[in-house]
Order: C-alpha cells, then sequence, then structure tokens
C-alpha cells in the first residue's frame, strides 16, 4: 500500500489496519498429521451408535 494512503487511512481511522493480515501469518499449530488430528477432532455424534 503506497504511504500517503496509508497515512490518510491512519487519520481517518486510527491505525486499525494490521500490515501484515491474518491470512498472510502462519500462527497454526503444528501438524500432527495422520490418524491421531482426525481421532482428536471428531464430533461427538461420531461415536453414537
Amino acid at each position: 500500500m503506497p504511504e500517503p494512503l496509508r497515512r490518510r487511512l491512519d487519520e481517518v481511522f486510527g491505525d486499525v489496519l494490521p500490515s501484515i493480515t491474518s491470512d498472510e501469518r502462519d500462527d497454526r499449530p503444528e501438524q500432527r498429521g495422520g490418524d491421531a488430528e482426525l481421532l482428536a477432532n471428531r464430533p461427538p455424534h461420531h461415536d453414537q451408535d
């Protein structure tokens, strides 16, 4: 984003626009992989017969 536009947006909205958005960060927990992740995250109704 050009600096003059960034300054203008900061004047109008304050400093609320992050320079790095959440989709640009890699803040996901470590991947366990395999069946362990699937079993740990299965829905509650999965165990019902």
